[in-house]
């Protein structure tokens, strides 16, 4: 048994709802709290005092780890949807998005997620890993312990699978949940030579088999885009990918509507993006067990309107809300951040903003035992150097942690 404390304020995130919206005063905030946990569960949450003396009684006052400034503590977060596995840099590409230009400019210039592709398949497994886990260590210095991963600059089967190699490497060296998804899906590469329902079927003949048969990974998404696949095609492929045994996601409503139907008639486990989803599909939604995905990073990154989380809450869908980091169109990946300014322009409350990137973002994974500080749960938690949980938010991502736990141990504090 260990006990860590004692906080000036434990905030628990339990018993609130999976669905809809939240206020604050929904918020179980425990003062001069601290956690019991043993090994990776935590045992029970309580006043620190109570707690230690239950420890000292049965001799294990060793195991105290005494808070010597006011801290507080908040479950640790889940980021369900990056794609930190890549090669290469896209900063010429912001630069002529701001600068005016068009995606088939940036394109033409030799930018846009082709660039990704090239530079990616140009990596060794070597180099992507090494990034892969600088990038994961910079999200579990953020708080970030659990983390989907996804390819999707391969777009062939010998890249994809690198990628998926790179990504199971990644995880057997971190302490952090990896969660690998497969995007071979993530549009029509120009050197395949047929259509994009050819390229589609020989991703259900080629790709997933591999991935299936060497454990790579358990998710498929694809991009239902008019600048990928469409609704149709898209539709068959998931039903398909399904068979085989992949849970599903969605790429779904980014730039045009109509996509977020089709994740929720197949099944699919969230739909993100949404930024372009009308009202009519956000009831379908929200009578759903479809998580919806707010990705405010790639609204910053290109200009676009948020998701209308607000609207999302007020019908009753389950909400999560996730960083999009990637080269292109998110390259910032500081979760808190993002987070923080999509509350500000959709009116989101701090409980709201914080189930979105704890137990709502984990429920997108299929993740039950994380994201809320109860007995049972995962012995993951993140604190921060302050006395009053409000300033998490209200610091923009500014407030770095100062420490990180993952399964019970500190993985992450800053000197």
């Amino acid at each position: 048994m260990k006990l860590i404390g004692p906080f000036k304020q434990i905030v628990t995130l339990a018993n609130l709802p999976l669905r809809g919206k939240l206020s604050d005063d929904q918020l179980e905030i425990i003062q001069d709290g601290g956690i019991l946990f043993h090994e990776d569960k935590i045992e029970k949450i309580g006043k620190f005092e109570e707690l230690e003396s239950v420890l000292m009684n049965n001799g294990q006052e060793s195991q105290v780890i005494r808070m010597k400034e006011e801290h507080v503590v908040l479950p640790a977060f889940t980021d369900c949807h990056t794609h930190i596995c890549f090669g290469g840099n896209r900063a010429n590409d912001f630069a002529m998005r701001n600068a005016g230009k068009s995606y088939l400019e940036i394109a033409a210039a030799g930018g846009g997620i082709w660039s990704s592709v090239e530079h990616t398949r140009n990596a060794s497994e070597e180099e992507l890993l090494n990034t892969l886990l600088e990038r994961i260590n910079y999200l579990i210095s953020l708080g970030i312990t659990t983390i989907e991963i996804k390819s999707g600059y391969g777009l062939n089967a010998a890249q994809e699978l690198k990628m998926l190699r790179v990504i199971q490497k990644a995880e057997e060296k971190t302490s952090a949940t990896i969660i690998a998804t497969c995007l071979a899906a993530h549009m029509k590469p120009r050197d395949f030579e047929g259509s994009g329902q050819e390229y589609l079927d020989y991703i259900l003949n080629e790709i997933l088999p591999k991935v299936k048969a060497e454990n790579l990974a358990k998710r498929v998404d694809i991009f239902i885009e008019k600048s990928a696949f469409q609704p149709g095609e898209s539709k068959g492929f998931l039903l398909k990918a399904k068979d085989l045994g992949f849970e599903i996601t969605v790429h779904a409503d980014q730039f045009t509507p109509g996509s977020s139907r089709v994740a929720v008639e197949v099944g699919a486990k969230s739909a993100d993006h949404l930024e372009a989803t009308v009202d009519e599909d956000i009831e379908i939604l929200a009578q759903s067990d479809t998580v919806a995905v707010a990705l405010p990073g790639a609204s910053l990154g290109l200009g676009e309107p948020f998701t209308p989380a607000r609207k999302l809450l007020d019908a009753g869908a389950i909400l999560a809300i996730a960083s999009d980091w990637n080269p292109g169109s998110a390259p910032m990946g500081n979760l808190m951040t993002q987070a923080s300014i999509l509350a500000t322009y959709q009116k989101l409350s701090t409980a709201e903003i914080l189930a979105g990137i704890t137990f709502r973002s984990a429920y997108a994974l299929g993740l039950e035992d994380r994201g809320i500080l109860a007995p049972g749960r995962k012995a993951d938690f993140v604190t921060y150097k302050t006395n009053n949980f409000q300033n998490v938010l209200y610091k923009q991502g500014t407030l770095a942690p100062e420490a990180v736990y993952i399964n019970g141990e500190k993985s992450y504090g800053r000197l």
